[in-house]
């Protein structure tokens, strides 16, 4: 091989790694948790009023807007606050942020600690991109 081949295959191995790193921050692959829209989220929290909601922003970001009946977990904190959550441990938890990324994460930790976590793809930005009210369900 080249000089000119090996720099192209670096570059082919850094850009697909680059890829494949975006597509897990994103929840796209190698995700155990259900990711749903805006309008799904919404239909199941009019359906079932005990469905949790959880923020995973920071306290600054859900002191602007958040959705009505949700619990703030900031997502670095959240391993250190799931003792908040044990008495929904079985029952489903509507997860959002800002645009769905810190969700994904936040997702990843409620499985590994044995919760079912719905996640909302394209967090708050989506749901008011939809037309769907802040404030009441």
């Amino acid at each position: 091989m080249t000089k000119k081949q090996i720099l192209n295959l670096f570059y082919s191995l850094a850009i697909a790694g680059l890829a494949a790193y975006f597509a897990y921050v994103k929840g796209w692959i190698f995700t155990d948790f259900e990711s749903i829209s805006p309008k799904q989220a919404h239909a199941l929290l009019q359906q079932n009023p005990n469905i949790t909601l959880v923020d995973v922003r920071t306290a600054e970001e859900y002191a602007k807007e958040h959705l009505a009946g949700a619990t703030l977990l900031p997502v670095q904190d959240l391993s250190e606050n799931l003792s908040k959550l044990t008495r929904v441990k079985d029952k489903k938890i509507i997860v959002y942020c800002r645009s769905g990324t810190r969700s994904v994460a936040a997702s990843r930790i409620l499985v590994k600690n044995g919760f079912t976590p719905l996640n909302v793809t394209g967090g708050i930005n989506a749901w008011k991109g939809e037309g769907l009210s802040l404030t009441a369900f």
